[in-house]
């Protein structure tokens, strides 16, 4: 089954607001089966709306409407839904019972203008709202059907969830549709694509799709299938993985899961913390922070993460974390030296199992030529010993921050495995 998501309202396409409904209309809808092959955003004017429907008829069997359902004079979806499908407005009853029993559950007297909320074209599948006053709306035309609900986000997720799912389910044969998502971090996507091109032009042998996904610091691999048999779906990409991993296994860092979200970084670090009774202290100098606050986001944080010294400038690395200020005259804060101090003094302080240290130049000032902008050193450390690194990351400042946490996080992940 194809579907089509259409988003209406000027407020949309001015960058008012941001369109999350569609994002999580698709989501929901991939994971029964049905498979998106439009989305589009219209103005409130009624040539825009009919377009967008006529051209939707041509190649989707649903096609989910959002916005546009108010009761004032710029909300044109219902008349122009009705008249798409030479109908009429009529009054439901029952509509207009739960729009009178909203407004005065809040005390609010109802208006004509709220009457006419009841409003619903004769012959659709009226849809009911429990949390709004505007009901959704389900006709067919052709082979395709059109459903229209509400553009408040809360209001259309609990139709969408508690009627229009499970109706569609019900009434139609759907495969199923299977993905997971390999997490890999230290190689670019080119470089990434050269290295499995042998592996990847194998996948349509079985019926998978492959999706490049890059971000700052890590790529995401995507593979996606679809057919009968769940279980035999899942089997064959947990095979094409198998292989995948005798290619790249060192740039994998995890996984995301069918349905789930993707685990972080910070996530996969913490749970193999957790899992072995260890805790974490950081020294963040170029990432002011952001790497502390990816640990403290995640809950039960305290359980692994001791805490964090943010020595931006020299005199605070000398001051708090000890660097020998000769570091500073000699290599600079931005060294192998510096960082591996920084680590190795956290470690003592917070009296922690692992130590991380970052020590960059985020840009846009600040370089020189043997150290532009983007160059970064990181240090983890134990008990038994320390590593350093260097990396080269860019000249935009935000990104330079961004790829920095999730290469010290998959440097630390790294560490902690080869210590266990």
């Amino acid at each position: 089954m194809k579907a089509e998501i259409l988003t209406i309202g000027d407020e949309i396409l001015i960058g008012q607001i941001t369109n999350t409904n569609s994002v999580w209309i698709a989501q929901e809808l991939n994971l029964m089966g049905v498979k998106i092959v439009h989305m589009a955003s219209v103005a409130d004017d009624e040539l825009a709306i009919t377009k967008a429907f006529n051209d939707a008829l041509t190649r989707a069997d649903f096609v989910f409407i959002t916005g546009g359902l108010g009761p004032t004079k710029d909300d044109i979806t219902k008349k122009t839904f009705s008249k798409y499908f030479n109908s009429e407005l009529i009054l439901d009853e029952e509509v207009l019972k739960q729009v009178s029993s909203f407004f005065i559950k809040r005390g609010r007297e109802v208006t004509e203008i709220n009457r006419q909320q009841a409003l619903v074209p004769k012959g659709c599948v009226v849809i009911n709202n429990p949390n709004g006053t505007a009901p959704g709306m389900w006709m067919k035309k052709e082979n395709t059907i059109f459903i229209s609900m509400p553009g408040v986000p809360y209001e259309m997720k609990a139709m969408m969830t508690e009627t229009i799912l499970p109706k569609i389910k019900r009434e139609n044969n759907l495969p199923h549709i299977y993905h997971k998502t390999v997490l890999t971090n230290g190689i670019g996507e080119s470089a990434l694509s050269e290295l499995i091109e042998s592996w990847e032009d194998n996948l349509a042998n079985c019926n998978i799709k492959l999706a490049y996904l890059p971000q700052p610091g890590m790529v995401r691999l995507r593979l996606s299938t679809f057919g009968s048999d769940k279980a035999t779906l899942q089997k064959n990409i947990d095979s094409e993985i198998e292989k995948l991993k005798s290619i790249i296994d060192n740039y994998i860092f995890g996984y995301e899961n069918y349905g789930e979200e993707t685990p972080s970084l910070a996530d996969i670090v913490s749970q193999l913390l957790r899992k072995n009774n260890q805790t974490i202290a950081l020294a963040e100098s170029c990432t002011g922070g952001y790497i502390s606050s990816l640990f403290t986001g995640i809950a039960g944080a305290s359980d692994v993460f001791k805490g964090a010294i943010i020595p931006y400038t020299n005199k605070a690395k000398h001051d708090l974390l000890e660097v020998d200020e000769a570091v500073f005259s000699s290599v600079g804060a931005v060294s192998k030296e510096c960082v591996e101090q920084l680590a190795q003094n956290v470690l003592k302080k917070f009296g922690s199992d692992f130590a991380l240290s970052v020590s960059g130049i985020a840009g846009p000032s600040g370089g020189t030529e043997d150290k532009p902008v983007g160059t970064v050193w990181i240090a983890v450390a134990s008990k038994e010993k320390t590593l350093a690194f260097k990396f080269l990351f860019g000249d935009n400042r935000q990104r330079n921050i961004l790829m920095t946490s999730n290469f010290a996080l998959n440097t630390l992940r790294k560490f902690i495995l080869k210590s266990v």
